[in-house]
């Protein structure tokens, strides 16, 4: 006999112009914001779509009252990436390293 798994709710959140599909009890790495205060805790209402195992709501573009509550984890750098101007024939050639700031967070509760 097969037991079936309990249907996990997923949803797709905007953030810092990018989009991430992310469910309950995940750890996501996004582009670092700014806090209004200093609590830990992020709620994310630019959902695009919700879904669990037997229908999805898509949003145009948002899913009306739908929020995606987070906690912050930890701020820190990603890994350092090299960016490379060259122009052939003129001896020209720039080197630069660029870490991006990230902010890993802790989804606690998708609401729809």
């Amino acid at each position: 006999m097969i037991k079936s798994q309990p249907m996990a709710i997923w949803a797709v959140i905007e953030s810092g112009g990018k989009q991430y599909k992310v469910s309950e009890g995940e750890t996501v790495n996004v582009d670092k914001f700014s806090l209004n205060s200093q609590s830990d805790t992020v709620v994310f209402n630019e959902v695009l779509a919700v879904g669990n195992g037997k229908d999805v709501k898509i949003g145009k573009p948002y899913v009306d009252k739908a929020k995606v509550k987070s906690k912050v984890l930890e701020t820190f750098k990603d890994k350092k990436i090299r960016v490379v101007k060259f122009k052939s024939k003129s001896r020209y050639l720039r080197t630069r390293g660029h870490r991006q700031q990230k902010t890993k967070i802790l989804i606690e509760k998708i609401e729809s």
